[in-house]
């Protein structure tokens, strides 16, 4: 068949084919074709120029730019998808890989940081509210990344590679640990998970439990900064982030490995993206018997990430963590010989939404929900030990208590004791104390950039909280709500880019302990700019911040005013001026100088700092507390030993904020990489802490107390004495690691060092004759410690990797405080399998 056209159905056609014609030319010049553009700059803000950008649609090449000397880029695109940039430069390593979905007609900037080859920095977020470039702040921040997360089923052991950090674990696996910063106190850190609050109320966190499942990087800065975060931030903030999918097409990871003390642990990971959505889910298993009797460990582990990028500008995230552990808590084995029969049982539930909207070039805006839940039973099943008549006190004489066995212990000073200590007491078994921090918070975030050297960042931020303790009246559970609120407000950038400052300040009105503010500031200057040669960039920094921490539950319905108003004394509480705690304080003054070497191969960091911790809360006798409250009459300290009933009587403790200590140290850090592969890095802290005032202790004497002593020697029996040091945080810390990632070999090696540190058995009047025989002097009482790990892994097949880890390779039992043996050598060896085509991960 065959058509032909006339004179007219020629020019018809031809008309039909003009129109076609314009129509293409005007939607190709007139519609607009997506935009991806940025800059390109070193850690210090430096632009780097040549640098080689390539755009990646999902596992597809798009295009290749060059960096212009201005370092800026820029694509053209025309079409929607999940794109990511790699960069390439001479003598830079890319920092991170974003990826981003971006529509056919959408304008997306999306700035690039590269750091020097053969060192590592990191974008932070801790020190300004923002992503910054670790070399453009003040801040003293550590990161921890999925590298050195990668064999390491929790935090006790990565926190310790860190300077200014003390991590305590008191036993083996599972059991409790804290975080001590820069000589503050274990409760003195916030602790974050994408952003959201997850310490118990009043700023306790227990890493012991905490896995690594989940986590893509752990960031911790040391300082005060209740400016940022609220309350409970007042020695320092430990921030975590939960794993992106990235991976064009489902992914899927298993692993699985076994160890001595019958461990095993297995982990399951599937995640990926679609058009607008990314997600990562996993879920873990561990389990250990530990070494010790009653001790067994184990924990379930589930997370989430799940991301949805409806357009170039707006971002809405949900995240999850929940997990279930049980641990034995057999007491301190070396002063008893006999395990308690206990369990610790948690249930935390952590959660975020929120929602990220670059509203204009320079204007960002985030509102972020999260949600806590915990929940914590310890459980003494049956007393342990052996039922016996002991010397209870001069008032009621002679009572029975459950005794441990005999033993002799030393502590690293050389004193020894020897006698049977006090294990448990008769009573109705199996015994609980619970305990439940709930927490939900609404925050809103804005940051404008006024100038490309000036960014503006104000802030919201409510809690409610609810927690659930015991009474130190009727030991029934009771209850408490908070409701408090933050306003913050900050600036930060830099000047030529050659000085970098941070100025902020918050208010802060918590329903417990009422209206404070927390300023805070921070410079750094470089002396010499960065460039290549022996001594190629200086930097001087210094800041200055205060915080304030929320009591604990422990502490607020421990406290004397708790005790008083709940008796049926609160007339007496106000008329002595007896108030509710107040806020423990901080504040830190510091400087310090950061030198590279040979163009940025060798970095070296070293920082003073001074904290001044006031108003610190500890538990005082309550035989001491008519003394020592200041300005009562003879006649008001009868009133109130009337008040304290058996309290005084018998020298019961409650909680007053009567504790003030400063601590002051220099950071040191030493960190550099030979070729791409090969990372090394280490550091040294010197702390002195001084305790500057104490009722709990050393005034016992003055007041017509009982001063425990050795020989007569002083003892800080629950608490240091002043002019001593804060106990468990030694003076001189140290770590080191190397790293070697090849294409087929990871290697990864670390070594925790540690002096003594000042301590206490804590068992006051617990010997068989109701004394102090069982007290050692406090100086230099647990041992200092070695803790030397390695690991690796061996990419076997494309899809099989073989992976061990082997730690305490010195089997030392003294990491724990006295009285908790650490777990000797221990080592697991798994397998690894990937499955999935999706590339980007």
């Amino acid at each position: 068949m065959s058509f032909r056209f006339g004179r007219t159905g020629r020019r018809a056609h031809a008309r039909l084919l003009s129109f076609y014609a314009a129509f293409f030319f005007l939607s190709t010049t007139l519609l607009p074709a997506g935009v991806i553009r940025g800059t390109v700059t070193d850690t210090s803000g430096a632009t780097v120029t040549g640098a080689t950008v390539v755009l990646m649609n999902g596992a597809k090449y798009v295009n290749k730019t060059v960096s212009t000397a201005d370092g800026s880029y820029q694509f053209v695109t025309g079409q929607a998808g999940r794109f990511s940039l790699v960069i390439t430069a001479q003598s830079f390593r890319q920092l991170d890989v974003p990826a981003f979905y971006a529509g056919a007609s959408d304008s997306v900037e999306r700035n690039l940081v590269m750091e020097p080859e053969w060192v590592h920095q990191s974008i932070v977020v801790t020190a300004t509210g923002t992503p910054t470039p670790q070399q453009q702040t003040s801040a003293a921040t550590s990161v921890l990344t999925q590298l050195d997360l990668a064999l390491r089923e929790n935090f006790v052991d990565a926190l310790r590679l860190m300077p200014g950090t003390v991590s305590t674990q008191t036993g083996e696996t599972g059991a409790q640990t804290s975080l001590f910063i820069r000589g503050g106190p274990s409760d003195g850190s916030k602790v974050l998970l994408d952003g959201v609050s997850v310490g118990d109320m009043g700023g306790r966190f227990d890493f012991g439990p905490l896995a690594t499942t989940g986590i893509t990087s752990a960031e911790v800065y040391r300082g005060p900064d209740s400016n940022l975060y609220g309350a409970d931030a007042g020695s320092g903030v430990a921030a975590f982030s939960t794993v992106k999918g990235t991976a064009s097409s489902p992914t899927l990871r298993l692993a699985g490995d076994l160890g001595n003390f019958t461990t095993e642990h297995e982990i399951a990971e599937l995640s990926g993206t679609h058009k607008t959505f990314d997600y990562y889910s996993a879920f873990s298993w561990m389990q250990t018997t530990n070494s010790l009797p009653n001790d067994e460990f184990h924990v379930a582990t589930a997370a989430g990430n799940f991301g949805w990028q409806p357009m170039a500008s707006t971002q809405i995230r949900g995240t999850v963590h929940y997990g279930v552990d049980a641990t034995g808590v057999p007491n301190a084995w070396e002063f008893y010989h006999v395990a308690d029969d206990a369990t610790q049982k948690d249930q935390d539930l952590f959660i975020s939404g929120s929602i990220d909207n670059q509203t204009t070039p320079d204007f960002h805006n985030s509102v972020r929900y999260g949600g806590t839940r915990k929940r914590e039973q310890y459980w003494l099943w049956q007393p342990s030990g052996q039922l016996i008549e002991y010397a209870y006190s001069p008032t009621y004489g002679g009572s029975y208590a459950y005794f441990g066995n005999s033993v002799t212990f030393t502590g690293a000073n050389g004193y020894t004791a020897s006698g049977r200590a006090m294990l448990d007491y008769p009573g109705t078994y199996p015994e609980e104390s619970p305990t439940v921090s709930n927490r939900d918070e609404a925050d809103y975030q804005g940051d404008f950039r006024f100038t490309p050297h000036v960014i503006g960042l104000i802030g919201f931020r409510f809690e409610e909280e609810r927690g659930l303790g015991l009474s130190y009246i009727t030991f029934d559970p009771v209850t408490t709500e908070r409701t408090n609120y933050d306003y913050l407000a900050s600036v930060h950038g830099d000047f030529k880019g050659r000085l970098f400052y941070t100025l902020g300040g918050s208010l802060e009105h918590y329903s417990l302990f009422g209206v404070q503010t927390s300023p805070r500031a921070g410079l750094s200057f470089y002396a010499l700019k960065p460039r290549r040669g022996i001594f190629s960039g200086t930097k001087l920094l210094a800041n200055f911040g205060e915080a304030v921490r929320e009591p604990a539950l422990t502490e607020q319905f421990g406290s004397l005013y708790e005790f008083l108003s709940s008796s049926g004394f609160l007339s007496t509480a106000q008329a002595l001026h007896i108030s509710p705690l107040a806020a423990p304080t901080t504040r830190t003054y510091e400087a310090g100088i950061e030198q590279d070497f040979f163009s940025d191969r060798l970095i070296f960091r070293s920082n003073y700092f001074h904290n001044e911790f006031g108003k610190q809360i500890e538990s005082v006798g309550g035989a001491l507390l008519p003394n020592l409250i200041p300005g009562l009459t003879a006649a008001q300290q009868q009133q109130l030993e009337t008040a304290l009933g058996y309290y005084y009587t018998e020298d019961l403790g409650l909680y007053v904020n009567s504790e003030a200590y400063r601590a002051q140290g220099i950071e040191t850090t030493v960190e550099g990489g030979i070729g791409h592969s090969i990372f090394l890095r280490g550091g040294y802290t010197w702390l002195e802490g001084v305790v500057q005032r104490s009722f709990d202790s050393d005034n016992e004497a003055l007041a017509g107390g009982y001063e425990p002593t050795y020989n007569g020697i002083p003892i800080g029996a629950l608490s240091p004495l002043k002019g001593a040091r804060p106990f468990r945080i030694p003076p001189n810390t140290g770590f080191v690691s190397a790293s070697y990632a090849g294409k087929r070999w990871t290697l990864i090696s670390t070594a925790a060092f540690a002096s003594r540190s000042d301590d206490s058995t804590f068992l006051e009047y617990e010997d068989i004759s109701g004394g102090n025989s069982l007290l050692l002097p406090n100086r230099d009482l647990d041992h200092g410690y070695a803790n030397i790990n390695i690991g690796g892994s061996f990419q076997w097949l494309k899809l099989l990797a073989i992976y061990g880890q082997a730690e305490n390779l010195a089997s030392d039992q003294h990491i724990a405080p006295i009285g908790y043996p650490s777990l000797p050598f221990n080592f697991r060896v798994g397998l690894r399998l990937r499955l999935g085509k999706g590339s980007g991960e």
